[in-house]
């Protein structure tokens, strides 16, 4: 049935003109039917250049006005209205407007995964794979890094240079893993490599044989000669490389990586979007989005 389904949608968007994003986190069957699979940083590139007139997102909120604020002439279609990103709702604007007041100094460099809200008070747009570069990248020296404090400690530790202010902000789903959680799984498997996402807790991170985005850890681990990995990043990424790479193991680094946002998005919720019956379309201000955009736009410039 699942097969039948994605057949019925695969033949729906072509009718109806939509490409569908997909984030790495979705599921194996909804990646399957997607046009475009990648971190947040990939699916930012490919919403400006989709040629198609509707977007259909697989992912959460910001993701879809990330989407919005490049493409403001194409529709733009959350899959599951309800998904969201705790980390991306932490802090709202008037609290880093004071935080900025205390460090005029600063560029805030905001990571993608905010509201556009709060990207309006930014001065760069970072994602996990491009988020080093950048902050080599811009002049300023002093650097207010939002929301995660773990991605801005371990952005910290590979540009000494420069001066970080980091803010007690991080996803709840990364932040929860302990350095107890790997020594228990590296204890099961001794010979597995560690592939960790740098949301993960610097006494976890530490631990790693390759720090990287969800992109970065699937391609090292198609890449690798290595036989089995230990994957620290939400459990969906073991179920995708299975899938890929039928000669290798992998084991989730704890059975409580689980994004429930991003488990939201079904297979069916996809087919009744292409029907038009569910999903929500993104409408954003033009004064806002003109704000916003300034910083993903600047993302797209010095992350290549």
């Amino acid at each position: 049935m699942i097969k039948d389904l994605q057949s019925k949608i695969l033949e729906l968007k072509k009718k109806t003109d939509v490409c569908i994003l997909a984030h790495s986190y979705m599921s194996e069957e909804v990646c399957e039917v997607a046009d475009f699979v990648g971190d947040s940083y990939a699916l930012s590139l490919k919403a400006k250049t989709a040629p198609q007139s509707t977007i259909l997102m697989c992912g959460v909120r910001f993701m879809a006005e990330t989407v919005k604020m490049l493409s403001p002439q194409k529709r733009v279609i959350l899959a599951s209205p309800e998904a969201g990103c705790p980390m991306a709702e932490q802090f709202d604007k008037e609290v880093i407007q004071q935080v900025k007041k205390l460090y005029p100094d600063y560029a805030v460099v905001a990571y993608v995964n905010t509201t556009a809200q709060l990207k309006t008070v930014a001065d760069v747009c970072v994602t996990s794979s491009s988020a080093v570069k950048i902050c080599k990248a811009i002049p300023q020296k002093n650097i207010l890094f939002i929301p995660d404090i773990n991605l801005g400690k371990y952005v910290q530790s590979q540009v000494p240079e420069k001066n970080f202010k980091l803010l007690s902000g991080g996803c709840p789903t990364h932040a929860k893993i302990e350095e107890e959680d790997f020594f228990a799984v590296k204890k099961a498997h001794p010979d597995a490599l560690f592939l960790v996402h740098p949301e993960c807790r610097e006494e976890v991170v530490k631990h790693a044989d390759f720090v990287g985005s969800t992109s970065g850890i699937m391609d090292f681990a198609e890449k690798s000669t290595a036989k089995e990995f230990i994957i620290g990043t939400e459990n969906s990424i073991v179920q995708h490389l299975q899938y890929k790479c039928h000669d290798k193991l992998f084991y989730p680094l704890s059975k409580d990586l689980v994004c429930h946002n991003m488990r939201l998005t079904t297979l069916p919720d996809v087919y009744n979007c292409l029907l038009g019956v569910s999903g929500e379309e993104i409408v954003m201000e033009e004064e806002l989005r003109v704000k916003a955009v300034k910083c993903i736009e600047r993302m797209i410039e010095l992350g290549g």
